[in-house]
This record gives structure tokens, sequence and C-alpha cells, in this order.
């Protein structure tokens, strides 16, 4: 056999070796990732959604899912609403909480993003952006307050703040919250938001 045939055969059977090692790295970690996302998911609705305790999910689409987070009871306190949409940098995910009616805002909250570390990237700082989402009225179309203000109680019922120097990244959060509410309340008007059995803490 030629020395060029037999480097041949040598890289074929290494990368066949290696394509099999790396299937089956995949298929071993593949369950364990999708409990975590599984488990961060459930850990964010409870976040999202005060005095909840289970979940149900209620609609499950490519950019948009809907889950009620419920107490002990079977209550359902509120709505999480997880959605996704382009930020500066790359793909932002987030979950905010509404009360049963999607009429208030409990809370926001990012899952995943890859803003400008130090700038956009506080998007996931409760001290520079979350807070000033919490309780925010969204029986309209939410607004984006630029110049950014330095305490909620400065902002009207509607408005959230913009971090300084990340507009793009502010308003990208924005615009996602405000197309998936449009959707979710379309959705609810249509009886696309069913119920099915509760999944336990």
């Amino acid at each position: 056999m030629k020395l060029s045939q037999r480097m041949i055969l040598v890289l074929t059977t290494v990368g066949l070796l290696s394509g099999c090692f790396l299937a089956g790295v995949g298929l071993l970690t593949e369950k364990p990732i999708q409990m975590n996302k599984q488990k961060e998911i459930r850990e964010a609705i409870f976040e999202v959604v005060p005095q909840s305790n289970s979940t149900q999910k209620l609609l499950q689409e490519e950019e948009l899912s809907v889950y009620a987070g419920m107490d002990k009871n079977n209550k359902i306190r509120g709505l999480a609403v997880k959605s996704e949409g382009v930020g500066f940098q790359d793909k932002i995910t987030l979950m905010y909480g509404t009360d049963p009616s999607l009429t208030r805002i409990f809370s926001l909250t990012i899952l995943e993003q890859s803003e400008t570390p130090g700038l956009g990237a506080k998007i996931t700082s409760e001290k520079e952006f979350l807070r000033f989402w919490q309780n925010k009225d969204c029986t309209q179309k939410l607004s984006l307050q630029k110049p950014p203000v330095s305490s909620p109680e400065k902002l009207s019922s509607s408005e959230v703040n913009t971090i300084t120097g990340a507009t793009i990244s502010s308003r990208s959060v924005l615009n996602i919250v405000n197309q998936s509410l449009k959707e979710v309340k379309q959705l609810r008007e249509k009886g696309k938001l069913l119920s099915g059995e509760p999944n336990a803490n």
C-alpha cells in the first residue's frame, strides 16, 4: 500500500472514530442538558409569578411558550411568558410574569443573552434594568424611557428604563415583550391557551 493511501486510511479511521466519540458524548449529555433547561424554566416561572409552586404548560411554539403558575391549591396566580427575539449581538431569551388577565407585568428575567459585556449585558442586572420592569401596566403598549431615570418611581406605569449606552439592547427587550404580549392576548381571545395537568415543583 502506498504511503498516500495509508495516510488517507489512517485519517479516515481517525475521523470516523472521532465522529463516533462525539456522537456518543452528545447522546450522554443530551438528557442532562434538557433536564437543566427544564429546571431553569421552572425556577424562572416561580421567580416571575409570585406565590406559585407548581406549573402548567398552556402553549408551546417555536419562539413563544406560556405557563400558568399555580399555588398549593392549584389556583392560577399568574402567567409566565417565555419569548425570544434578536438583540444587538444575538438572540435574547426572556421570561416575564403577568396576572391571569394579562393586565400587569409582575417582573422580568433574562434566560439567555449574548449582548456586549458591560453595556447590553446589563439587561441581566437587577439594579441596572430588571427592577424597572416590576409592576408594569401592560393594558397598553409599553414604552422606553430615554434618557434613563435613577429610580422606578420616576417612570409612568407603562414605561421601562433604558440602560445608559445600551439603547438597542434595552429596546430589543421591550420589543420582545410587546410583541409576545400582543400574540398571547390574541391567542387567549381565540381560546388557544389550553389547560393541562399541573407539574409539581
